[in-house]
């Protein structure tokens, strides 16, 4: 499988128009004929008036050929296109595998955190396989709901996705981590492979299929 992340930066205050167009005529007119939608959010904390939306395809070649035919919809280019294209002034896409997931969460009503990090050049292989063998420590205090190393967008680039109640809980899980042993010993031999990181956290919309 290969996965889509397109971060769309909208306007100021105009990403839910986004948003909304996605969850009733987006997906009215393609559904999931033209990618699988694994998950649609906005953005609370950290990168502002942002709408993510992840997309998944059996490879690079069904990617393509979905998009085109997507693209020679009528009501996708007289419809849809229109309503979106006065809010949305930047878009930047990631293509990714997937390391872990996607998982949904036990329950809906979550609230999401995207972290992605840019490792040193190299050294993509050697953190996934010290993250994915720590991963029995981690998720003693919340479960991973994905992880993925980019292909093309970012290079040397990990994200991962995590699903917590509310703020509180991210607060008490990453501590409840922070002290792990077994965590810790991750951080020690990971830690020093990551170049910059980055953390965003999310709501997700109505139409969601993580919720």
């Amino acid at each position: 499988m290969i996965y889509e992340l397109r971060t769309y930066t909208t306007k100021p205050g105009q990403a839910m128009v986004h948003v909304n167009n996605s969850g009733s005529l987006g997906r009215e007119i393609r559904g999931d004929d033209y990618g699988k939608l694994v998950g649609h959010w906005v953005t609370e904390i950290g990168p502002l008036n942002q709408s993510m939306h992840m997309w998944e395809y059996n490879d690079l070649n069904e990617r393509a050929e979905k998009r085109a035919a997507l693209a020679k919809l009528d009501r996708w280019q007289n419809e849809y296109r229109p309503a979106n294209g006065g809010v949305i002034i930047r878009q930047d896409i990631r293509l990714m595998n997937a390391v872990i997931g996607p998982k949904a969460p036990e329950s809906g009503g979550n609230v999401y955190e995207f972290r992605n990090y840019r490792l040193k050049t190299g050294a993509i292989g050697k953190w996934c396989a010290l993250f994915t063998a720590a991963m029995e420590h981690r998720e003693k205090y919340s479960k991973i709901v994905g992880l993925w190393q980019t292909e093309a967008g970012q290079p040397n680039e990990v994200c991962h996705i995590w699903a917590y109640k509310d703020l509180a809980t991210r607060m008490e899980a990453r501590a409840g981590a922070a002290a792990d042993p077994g965590w810790q010993a991750f951080l020690k031999e990971g830690g020093p492979l990551i170049e910059e990181m980055w953390s965003t956290l999310m709501l997700p919309a109505a139409h969601s299929p993580l919720g």
